[in-house]
Formats: structure tokens, C-alpha cells, sequence
């Protein structure tokens, strides 16, 4: 077991991973680390640089980049020193990002850059493969699922609170198809560990969702005194 206490949370799209796991690392003190805010900063640049096509170049990029996460409350994407926060969040984004996910190359150089932060103290990290790749000797290892209709409405609202027009039917697709993307992949596809807690979020706050999770940190912190 790693000598920092490590909380990996995974799931699918809108399961509540990143709300979740922020506000877990508030209460427990701990670093937050969104892996996935990582990928989709490469996907951003991919966009913007029009080397979408271009798998070459975007592994090129990749392992040249200065990518970096700072938290101070809220995490803020910082990419050759220049803020990309909001910019990764947009629908494009959103519908490109599991194909960039999916370039071994890229996931390589993530992820060992993911391990250098794990190692810097305790910290609550999210993403897709945290517990069965990038950390799966994590302390504690948490699943979250939900369904398909409550995924929607949550990624709907997250659009429309930073001001984006979109359309249920849209957005449904794309996460019908992160889905398959992301769970069929052949490198670090999504996927609950073994020894993972999974938890249905569908009709569980956001609030009740850290109080389940924090009692099962608790409980492993006991039965390992």
C-alpha cells in the first residue's frame, strides 16, 4: 500500500465523480486531483491547433506540454502556463475527448504524470482508471454509477450553468457513446476494480454521497490501526 492515504474515485460520465470527489478532498484535507480535466486539456489543444486528425502530433504535444492542475478550491487547467479552465468544458470537448483518451501514447504520458501527483501527499484523485491502472494499490478505491437518464440531466445542468445551449437527445448520445469508448478501449479501458466499493449515485446528494464515502474511509482507517 502506498505511505499516502490515496482515494481513487472512477466512474462513467455524469456519475457525480468530480463534484464528489472535491468535496471529499475539502472535507478530509486532502489534494484533489481530476485526471479527467488532464485529458480533456489535450483534447482542447488538439481542437485549437487542428491536429484532431493527427494522432503524431498529438502525442508530439502531449509529452512537450507543461499541463499543470492548481487547486485552490476549485481546480484550474493551466496549459503552457496559459488557464484553459472554462475552455475544456465545452460540448466539443466533451464529444472528442474519449478519442484522444484512447491513444495509448497519450494515456502513457497522463498517467505517469498523474503517479508524480499521487505521490506528492494524500489526495482524493478521479477519473476512469485510477483504481485498476494509475493507482491500483490506491488505499481506498470507489465506483460510482448512475443511470443513464440521471447522467444526462446532470451533465444538461452543469451546460447550462456555464451559460451553453444543448439538447438532451445530444447529449445522451454522447454519453451513450464515451461509454463504448471508454469501456471497449483496448489501454486502461473503464472498468471497476475488484476490490472497489460501488455505489449507485441515481437518487443519492451530492452530500450523501461524501457522507457514504468518507464512513468507508473511516472504516478502512479503523482496520488498519
Amino acid at each position: 500500500m502506498s505511505e499516502n492515504l490515496i482515494i481513487a474515485i472512477d466512474g462513467p460520465a455524469g456519475s457525480g465523480k468530480s463534484t464528489t470527489a472535491r468535496l471529499l478532498a475539502q472535507r478530509l484535507g486532502f489534494l484533489y486531483i481530476d485526471t479527467g480535466a488532464m485529458y480533456r486539456a489535450i483534447t482542447y489543444s488538439a481542437i485549437t491547433n487542428d491536429i484532431l486528425e493527427n494522432k503524431e502530433a498529438i502525442v508530439k504535444f502531449t509529452k512537450e506540454s507543461n499541463l499543470s492542475l492548481k487547486y485552490n478550491g476549485d481546480t484550474k487547467v493551466f496549459l503552457n502556463e496559459v488557464e484553459i479552465t472554462d475552455e475544456i468544458r465545452s460540448p466539443l470537448v466533451n464529444s472528442k475527448v474519449s478519442d484522444i483518451s484512447k491513444i495509448i501514447e497519450v494515456r502513457e504520458e497522463l498517467v505517469a504524470k498523474q503517479r508524480l501527483m499521487g505521490q506528492q501527499g494524500n489526495c482524493v484523485m478521479e477519473g476512469r482508471d485510477i483504481g485498476t491502472v494509475v493507482f491500483p494499490n490506491a488505499s481506498v478505491k470507489i465506483f460510482l454509477t448512475a443511470s443513464i437518464d440521471k447522467r444526462v440531466d446532470r451533465r444538461l445542468k452543469e451546460f447550462e450553468d456555464n451559460g451553453k445551449k444543448v439538447f438532451y437527445d445530444d447529449v445522451k448520445e454522447n454519453l451513450v457513446n464515451r461509454d463504448i469508448i471508454d469501456s471497449t478501449r483496448d489501454v486502461s479501458p473503464l472498468a471497476k476494480a475488484e476490490d472497489a466499493v460501488e455505489i449507485d449515485t441515481s437518487f443519492l446528494s451530492i452530500d450523501e454521497q461524501v457522507t457514504e464515502i468518507l464512513e468507508i474511509i473511516r472504516n478502512f482507517q479503523t482496520s488498519t490501526k
